[in-house]
């Protein structure tokens, strides 16, 4: 395949992505001594950094790849929803599908990092559902999108309180109706109401729980695959796509499924690489690329990204050469 051909189609791409956006915080410092007044380490603070954090990484992951996400979501309208648009507009990415809402708090995680290492993360965030009002406003928001022409939806949940089921079927009867695909990076709390999606991503834990199973992958295939046929009875989803860890990915689709290792990585931090796995994938569904190339890139993606420290997004160029030396056959 000429993946750059194929890279270069992800460009222009109109991306809904919906779900809980967030600001990842980062204080950096140096950690000398540790403080007389408490047992604790004294950080000397030499940088202070926001990120777009949670459904906003993937839209990050998505710029990346030249796509054009749009953000879909509820957040405060308070001093860090203010520094959320910000950090949108810096990133070029598009905030016109956010609902600005008094009665909710932005959520921001603020980790604290000595010597390179986090000591310390402090969450500042409203996890309860949103509100029908506020419901109905981001639907009429999501659906007027729709209607204007889109290319995909992405849902990340972090129940934080965005996704509720409600607007899900209401999107995913919307996106079905006209034929746009859609794909799922899912939590345990609705992880059983995304009916009749295009693409569904847990982990494996995340299956796990969604499902309510306790079984071992690497004892029991036979179960896992199982769940997976459980899964599908549930959400009747066309393709299931699970991330495996150190263990790769597994991809099914109908009767045909696929397992992928892992790639040799030297691991920094794994922050981010389900949002980077989940954009990728959904612009290898947007393409058109078989199922077995959406596993392979999107796995070579999420590995690569967990080299870096920190929620980065990920780099096109590298990533191009990593696929076409990985799979160019």
């Amino acid at each position: 395949m000429d993946f750059k051909n194929l890279f270069d189609q992800f460009v222009g791409k109109r991306i809904l992505v919906i779900g809980d956006v967030m600001i990842d915080s980062y204080l950096r410092g140096k950690v000398n001594r540790v403080s007389p007044e408490a047992p604790v380490p004294i950080v000397s603070l030499d940088i202070e950094e926001d990120r777009l954090g949670g459904a906003a990484n993937v839209a990050v992951n998505l710029i990346a790849m030249g796509a054009r996400p749009i953000i879909c979501s509820v957040v405060g309208n308070d001093k860090q929803g203010e520094i959320l648009k910000s950090l949108l507009v810096e990133a070029g990415i598009s905030d016109e599908g956010l609902v600005y809402s008094a009665d909710r708090k932005t959520t921001v995680k603020t980790r604290v990092i000595g010597n390179n290492q986090q000591l310390l993360r402090i969450d500042s965030e409203q996890t309860n559902p949103i509100s029908q009002l506020e419901e109905k406003d981001l639907i009429e928001l999501v659906n007027n999108l729709i209607n204007s022409g889109v290319d995909g939806i992405v849902f990340e949940d972090y129940n934080k309180g965005v996704l509720t089921s409600t607007l899900i079927q209401n999107v995913i009867s919307s996106a079905n109706e006209k034929g746009i695909v859609s794909a799922v990076d899912p939590k345990k709390e609705n992880f059983l109401a995304y009916k009749n999606v295009t693409l569904f991503k847990p982990n494996l834990k995340e299956l796990k729980e969604g499902l309510g199973l306790d079984f071992s992958f690497v004892n029991s295939k036979d179960k896992f695959e199982q769940a997976i046929e459980q899964l599908e009875k549930e959400l009747n989803n066309k393709i299931s796509f699970v991330t495996l860890s150190e263990h790769g990915v597994f991809i099914k689709e109908g009767q045909a499924q696929e397992y992928f290792a892992a790639h040799l990585r030297n691991i920094a931090d794994v922050s981010g690489a389900g949002d980077t796995v989940i954009s990728i994938a959904t612009l290898c569904l947007v393409a058109g690329v078989p199922i077995n190339l959406i596993a392979e890139i999107s796995n070579i993606a999420g590995g690569l990204v967990c080299e870096e420290s920190g929620v980065v997004s990920i780099n096109k160029e590298q990533l191009l050469l990593e696929v076409e030396e990985l799979l160019a056959q």
